[in-house]
């Protein structure tokens, strides 16, 4: 006599059975309902290891400049570079507001498809966040892929995230821009159903439920873990209270990077492209005369940063908040630089970082005649003109950040014990010693003290002056 055991196998093989079958029936076969397949609707992709030869196309109230050419799209032709693809063309449609079911309308769409052929396009570049209908509808209508800015932007940032901060964040990012998507990425859409017999259904779920609860799970993770690297960030810039702490920020490739090894001689990424830095790198910068601060070099500000992804970016901009001083970098090789600026200002209202006293910094002077770099400096209100390739004005941005540095300090008189070896090492460590001497078993100090530092050694000290 036959146990459930002896049962329960003859019926898992049974449904492996009829599994196998239906994998092996010609696709001409038709399929009873009972039988739904489940199927990853694929979006039109390139042939295996083609280059991607992209056509840019945006949609806004501007218009051409004077010889026909489409400035608005420069910065999208920079981020498709450095993403890895050739840009093959531009389109624009003058527009007060996209097209809501195909962001361009339909003879634009048309232009565009016949334009694609003809040069040879295989991914069409939106200048803009595209809706998953949008993107569904362009991809039919062109045959091609389709993205938008903000998926160019996240695969830019996955081909650099070099850290497990940085990994975090832009897997963070994909998460964040595939949840409302995932409709257009499948049609297995229908009941999750058992096809081995009784005790073999599933809950009546949809596919699409299960990977969205899926993302909200690791979404949640992602949080977690980011919010307790931003909480040990935080720890550690309070652990520093006596260091004057500077921070880069300027819009991508204004040459911050190579700004802060001119300065630190650091060892930091220097590169042509948009957004080579996505972690923040702190070292100490030797500003003379027994100054020192923390020079931190933070990832790079576009122009419409979509909002996601500087949410996913907070642990980095973190030091952007806690910082003393911003020196913002303007790239004075770039014909847009004062919109740039305007910009940066913008994201750091954004991140709550606008309350930071700010010093401007024009870069890259050397490719400017001397008349165009002080007009220019004018327009941004730069405090110092400086070349970071060759070195210019590097000993007048120190003084400028010893004078912002100086002017928190309170030079103050100390007598502290010889014996109190920590103090001491404190003070070497976190203030700025201009005199010492010793009477007896004490150590009588002249130092220039922040005011936290100077309330916590407040038994020790003697006067003070302004």
């Amino acid at each position: 006599m036959r146990g459930p055991s002896d049962r329960r196998s003859e019926r898992d093989h049974a449904g492996q059975a009829r599994r196998r079958k239906g994998a092996s029936q010609s696709p001409d076969m038709e399929v009873t309902p009972a039988k739904e397949v489940h199927e990853r609707t694929e979006r039109p992709v390139s042939p295996a290891k083609a280059e991607e030869q992209a056509m840019l196309v945006g949609v806004g109230p501007e218009a051409p400049d004077a010889s026909g050419n489409l400035p608005m799209l420069d910065e999208l032709a920079e981020l498709a570079r450095t993403a890895g693809a050739r840009v093959m063309g531009r389109m624009w449609q003058r527009r007060e507001r996209p097209e809501a079911a195909t962001y361009l309308g339909s003879g634009k769409l048309e232009e565009l498809k016949a334009l694609c052929t003809e040069c040879g396009a295989n991914l069409v570049v939106a200048d803009t966040d595209l809706s998953p209908a949008q993107v569904r509808q362009m991809e039919e209508a062109l045959n091609l892929r389709v993205v938008d800015r903000s998926e160019l932007i996240i695969d830019i940032f996955a081909q650099h995230a070099r850290t497990r901060q940085s990994a975090l964040q832009v897997e963070l990012a994909q998460l964040q821009y595939l949840s409302p998507r995932l409709k257009r990425m499948w049609t297995h859409l229908s009941r999750i159903t058992g096809t081995g017999g009784i005790g073999s259904r599933g809950p009546g779920e949809k596919q699409i439920e299960v990977d969205r609860r899926l993302i909200q799970k690791r979404l949640q993770v992602l949080r977690e873990e980011l919010a307790e690297i931003e909480s040990r960030r935080g720890r550690q810039a309070q652990g520093r209270p006596g260091v004057f702490k500077v921070a880069l920020v300027g819009y991508t490739n204004a040459g911050k990077s190579t700004l802060m090894r001119a300065l630190t001689g650091a060892d930091v990424l220097v590169e042509d492209k948009l957004f080579a830095t996505l972690d923040t790198r702190t070292r100490k910068w030797d500003l003379g005369r027994g100054a020192d601060v923390l020079l931190s070099d933070t990832v790079g500000f576009i122009e419409k940063l979509p909002h996601h992804l500087v949410a996913s970016f907070h642990a980095t901009l973190e030091e952007v908040r806690c910082a003393d001083l911003l020196l913002h970098v303007v790239n004075g090789a770039d014909p847009d630089a004062e919109r740039r600026s305007k910009s940066v200002r913008s994201v750091l209202r954004d991140i709550g970082a606008d309350f930071v006293p700010e010093l401007v910094v024009l870069n890259k002077i050397d490719m400017l005649q001397p008349v165009e770099a002080e007009i220019l400096a004018k327009r941004v209100d730069a405090a110092v003109l400086v070349s970071a390739t060759r070195g210019t004005g590097m000993d007048i941005l120190a003084d400028l950040v010893r004078a912002q540095a100086g002017a928190r300090l309170k030079v103050t008189r100390l007598r502290v014990p010889v014996t109190d070896g920590r103090t001491l090492a404190m003070l070497a460590a976190r203030a700025r010693i201009i005199e010492q001497a010793y009477e007896g078993e004490t150590c009588v100090l002249t130092a220039a003290l922040t005011d936290e530092l100077r309330a916590k050694l407040s038994i020790y000290v003697q006067e003070a002056e302004a």
